[in-house]
């Protein structure tokens, strides 16, 4: 005759009197041994409780929204074997180490030999509080897009990240926030400039702790949403800062203590942090990185933005329409360095009339904390004289973390700049673990992260797939906004690649002139004797959304003809890449072109 049993929540570390958030058996369901029960959610992460025998579910003891701690009765179980030899488990307890076969699969397409790294061996699983399948570290676009892919795909997946919230640096301190701020200079500086068509608004009166709360309020719903897609996949999150402690296992410190996850495949996606210039005074509030330019702790007066980057500028951008006198310096010749500076000219035109200093080719050799503010030193081949500025934003560029994750106790191999080298399919020199976003290499953007996330997702999954984009666009949320994609006349040049170019001017949109913004500029890359498109590149209002219909048009082969003979709706900015198509066919009625001779 078989025993009845009483299942019992076993023991889940520190945690108590946390909710039931899943049933997952009901009265009559024949379970197996380590078959899952319950779920339970805490305010740091779900796990889920196994049965520590197999039998048939008798009677539940409990339902969704009550609260369990170490010892609540689950349920009645009728055992199939004696209860003596049931032995009761951890909550969601380690398993297996690396697949073997995903190891080897891994190895094959990584062009290494299956003995390249350690054998993962089997004591990888002890002293685990969970066991994942997959295992991502980082929660920023590329690694929320990676845990809720494989989630998707049937994995048990645990998502660590060291921010309260999940989104990373993007949602939480970057891309959102920063875009968020940058509508509401837009609005401003539109309805200042409105007055040129006779319509006149009085001076905006700015309530900085409403504009900050509204900004958060962005972020807030954004990471409330990617909680409840968590939950929806059944991902487990865990908040701390996770290192590796061996190819199999990962340590994260979270408020309760140290937790160990160990996993089958891991996908790194541990993104990257701002640079420093050394000697600085980082310990003074006024020197801000760009997660403390977009606190809004108050609108300085003077404002030095060292670094004349998309960063840097769109920081400014912000600054300067909300009421701050804004100097920018660059090192190199030009700001965005990274564009053409055909496409640059009309940003500068324009920042320069609201500005109060650029310098190029120049360098701030010094910070020195007054009392009054920060005194910067510059040095450069027209060297400014020393100046006093009440806040200072650093924005020359980010770095990986590679080195910060103890990716040598996993035996990853990382670079001396913190990137981790990857296969076409994520895959680092370790066949089972796996690098995304920022830490695999530039271009440092969120939207190259999240293709790469689905890539190692599906991999991981036993798809056969690769990263194999043709281009990823870059985009300046400036005012106006800059936009390139795939070949640029800079590295046309460099690399001796021979091409011809239509450039649109926005002059002759009657769009662009209808809302007062003129200045824009439209070009197309292509090849002289197909007339495929190489490149392209956009300078204007929204010009982070036209470039999207060029990505395309060169990840389809497109041709000149394939873009003239696409009607385009008018009037609109979109019209723009037809219009340069016309005019790289020599069909355009828009605007006059001498005929060649």
């Amino acid at each position: 005759m078989n025993d009845t049993v009483e299942i019992k929540v076993p023991d889940i570390g520190d945690f108590k009197d946390i909710e039931v958030i899943e049933v997952l058996v009901k009265p009559g369901d024949a379970v197996a041994k380590e078959t899952s029960l319950i779920t339970v959610e805490s305010d740091k992460e779900t796990m889920e409780i196994p049965s520590p025998a197999a039998g048939v579910v008798k009677e539940l003891k409990l339902k969704v929204g009550d609260k369990v701690s170490e010892g609540t009765l689950i349920m009645l179980l009728e055992a199939a074997e004696p209860a003596a030899a049931a032995a009761v488990p951890r909550a969601a307890p380690a398993a297996a180490v690396a697949s073997p076969a995903l190891a080897r699969d891994g190895a094959a397409a990584a062009g290494m030999s299956s003995n390249a790294i350690p054998a993962a061996a089997p004591a990888a699983r002890s002293g685990a509080d969970l066991h994942a399948e997959v295992v991502v570290l980082g929660a920023g676009p590329g690694g929320y897009t990676a845990a809720f892919r494989a989630a998707d795909l049937g994995k048990k997946v645990v998502l660590i990240e060291r921010h309260a919230t999940l989104g990373g640096v993007c949602l939480n301190v970057g891309c959102i926030p920063s875009k968020a701020l940058l509508h509401a200079a837009m609005v401003v500086t539109e309805a200042e400039e409105m007055s040129h068509s006779g319509i006149a608004f009085g001076k905006p009166k700015i309530d900085i702790d409403k504009l900050r709360g509204w900004k958060d309020a962005v972020v807030g719903r954004l990471t409330k949403g990617l909680a409840s897609l968590a939950k929806q996949r059944k991902v487990t999150t865990l908040q701390g800062v996770g290192k590796f402690e061996s190819p199999n296992l990962i340590a994260v410190e979270t408020a309760e203590g140290v937790k160990r996850v160990s996993f089958d495949a891991c996908i790194i996606a541990a993104g990257s942090r701002v640079a420093r210039i050394p000697g600085f005074p980082y310990d003074d509030a006024r020197l801000m990185d760009s997660t403390g330019a977009l606190a809004l702790a108050d609108i300085p007066r003077r404002l030095l933005v060292i670094g004349g980057g998309i960063i840097g500028l769109e920081m400014a951008c912000v600054y300067d329409a909300l009421g701050a006198k804004v100097t920018v310096v660059e090192l190199a010749d030009g700001l965005i360095p990274g564009a053409d500076r055909d496409l640059i000219r009309p940003l500068a035109k324009r920042i320069e009339k609201r500005y109060e200093a650029i310098y190029l080719n120049t360098k701030v050799a010094k910070l020195e904390p007054r009392p009054e503010g920060l005194l910067a030193t510059f040095e450069g081949e027209v060297k400014p004289q020393q100046q006093m500025f009440n806040r200072v934003l650093m924005a020359v560029g980010r770095r990986p973390n590679g080195a910060d994750i103890g990716a040598e106790r996993a035996v990853v191999a990382v670079d001396a700049r913190g990137f981790i080298a990857v296969d076409k399919q994520q895959r680092s020199n370790v066949p089972h673990i796996f690098a995304i976003g920022d830490v695999c290499g530039e271009p440092m953007l969120a939207h190259k992260a999240t293709h790469e996330a689905k890539v190692a997702a599906e991999t991981i999954a036993g798809h056969k797939v690769a990263f194999d984009a043709m281009t990823i666009p870059s985009v300046a949320y400036t005012d106006p906004e800059v936009a390139w994609m795939g070949l640029t006349e800079t590295e046309a040049k460099k690399q001796g690649i021979a091409y011809d170019k239509a450039s649109f001017p926005w002059a002759a949109s009657g769009r662009a002139l209808s809302i007062g913004r003129d200045e824009g500029l439209t070009k197309l890359l292509y090849d002289k004797a197909s007339k495929r498109i190489l490149g392209a590149g956009i300078v204007g209002v929204n010009a982070g959304e036209l470039i999207a219909e060029l990505v395309l048009a060169l990840e389809m082969g497109a041709d000149m003809e394939d873009i003239g003979l696409t009607i385009h709706p008018h009037p609109t900015l979109s019209e723009t890449p037809f219009f340069a198509a016309e005019m790289a066919l020599g069909s355009i009625t828009d605007m006059y072109l001498p005929k060649k001779p």
